[in-house]
Formats: structure tokens, sequence, C-alpha cells
């Protein structure tokens, strides 16, 4: 019987074999969660890297990646909406000091790391107490029986609802910040403590899209502990101003007294005054003469 031979070479096995060095220098890490991401294309995997390894300030329109790579603006603009969807990029517009719209583009290398830190944020996050239920009504006594030939007392209506509801597109205008920041993730308990708030933005005329990018303009570029927290203190602070009710025509207003009008014996023409005479031009031009 042949002895054995621990040290004996392994047979070779089909496959890809890797042979790698250490990167020194010009190098970028990418995540297995983008590398081998089951939903999105090669064209969007190697999107995502070459812009991860781009330094700050470089531009990634779609133009100036065509420009770049033999793939046309088609397909370079289908990998962008890939990887926005899922979360490594976002395209966003701010108003610069001196009044300019600046376009820009945030590229996030590690999506799944940020979603587990705002849900560890919110599970860490203390309860908050239950609100005190309503107390139940006492018992009415029920009515006497009517006597014959004596109509029963109809029953009292019932009391209107003093709450009012929220907008209906507030919710689904909440539950879709995901979609334009990955961080901002809320629970339904907390869409429907926000959903009044926005609500109120809405019934001042102002347009969904209005609300989105108010609530997520400018955002920290830090992790976000507390989606909640945050989207409470700004719909607190942004609130838009109320407009002022218009007043019918004819009517002054409080702070002014709506003189009669006169008719001016010098150039014929209509003034409000308290009393007949000239107007304010011919006084002046009298005045000076």
């Amino acid at each position: 019987m042949a002895d054995q031979q621990p040290s004996a070479p392994a047979c070779p096995t089909a496959g890809i074999r890797h042979i790698n060095r250490d990167h020194t220098r010009r190098y970028v890490k990418v995540g297995n969660h983008l590398a081998q991401h089951r939903e999105l294309s090669l064209t969007a995997i190697g999107l995502a890297v070459h812009i991860q390894s781009l330094p700050s300030g470089a531009s990634v329109t779609i133009k100036s990646l065509a420009g770049r790579f033999p793939e046309g603006e088609v397909r370079i603009a289908a990998a962008m909406r890939e990887l926005e969807h899922h979360g490594y990029l976002r395209r966003r517009r701010e108003r610069a000091a001196s009044g300019r719209v600046v376009a820009f583009t945030e590229s996030y290398n590690n999506p799944p790391a940020l979603w587990a830190e705002a849900r560890t944020a919110r599970e860490a996050a203390p309860p908050e107490p239950a609100a005190a239920r309503p107390q139940e009504a006492a018992p009415q006594p029920e009515p006497a029986p009517a006597a014959d030939g004596e109509e029963a007392d109809p029953e009292p209506a019932p009391a209107e609802k003093t709450t009012r509801p929220a907008h209906p597109e507030a919710y689904d205008l909440l539950a879709r910040l995901r979609l334009r920041d990955p961080r901002l993730v809320l629970s339904n308990r907390d869409v429907e403590r926000l959903a009044p708030a926005v609500s109120e933005w809405l019934d001042q005329g102002l347009p969904p899209a209005a609300v989105s990018a108010s609530l997520t303009n400018g955002l920290p570029l830090a992790p976000i502990h507390s989606p909640y927290g945050l989207l409470l203190h700004r719909i607190r602070e942004l609130a838009p101003a109320r407009l002022p009710t218009p007043l019918p025509i004819g009517t002054a207003r409080p702070d002014r007294t709506l003189h009669p009008l006169r008719t001016c014996p010098t150039c014929d023409k209509a003034h409000r005054s308290p009393t007949p005479g000239e107007c304010p031009p011919c006084t002046r031009r009298r005045a000076a003469a």
C-alpha cells in the first residue's frame, strides 16, 4: 500500500482564481453589497465604482459621463436611476446665497450601514408616553316611554368631531421621503404623528413637491439618528407664513379710513377726501404758486 503524501498539490478547480496585491495608492474600497448586488445591472455597478473613485467636486452629469465612457446617455441615465433607487446616489438642487441654483450629486458608499444606524437609533430611542385615554362618558338614563297620544323626543344628534383629519397626500409624501434621502426612513407611527402638521402646509396651497424639497434640502451629511425628530423640527421651524386673507372689494383695511369720492373743481379728477375741495396735486400746485 502506497504511503499518503499530505504535501501533494491539490487538484486544480475551475472558476476564478484571485491573485491579489495590496494597493498603496490611488484605490477605492467597494463593499460586496455593491459589487455583488442582485438587482443592479453591471453598468450601474461599474458606474457606482467610478463615481466613488472621483474626488469631491468632480462632474458626474450624464453628458460628462457619456463623454468619458462608450455607453450612451440613455444607458448612463438608466444606470443613475438604478443607483438613485437603491440609495447609492441622490441628485439635489440648492439655492446659493447669490440666488443661483446649484445642482449637485451625493454619493453614498454604504447605504446599508446608514439604514442600520437609523434603525438602531429608532429602536434605542425611549418610547413616548401613550396619550391618556379619554374618559368614557357616563351612561345616560334611558328616556321614559311616551304616554299615549304624545310624541317621543327625538334622539340627540351625535357630536361632531373637532379633530381635523390629515390630508391624504401627507401620508404618501412622508412615506416617499426615503426615496429622496435613504436616511429618512419613517415608521407608520411616525407618519401618523407628522401627517397633521404636513397637512397644514398642503392646505395653504403648497404643492407636495415643494413640501418635500423644503424638508429634505440642506440636510446634514452626518448620519441621521432620529428622522422623526429632525423632520418634526423642520416642520415647526420652516412652516410657511400664512397668506393674508383678501378683503372684499370696496372694504377698507382696519388701519385705514375709506373716505368718500370727491370731484376736484380745478382738474375735474376724482379723489378721496373727508371734505369737498381740490385734490392733493392741485392743492400743492396752488401752494407752490
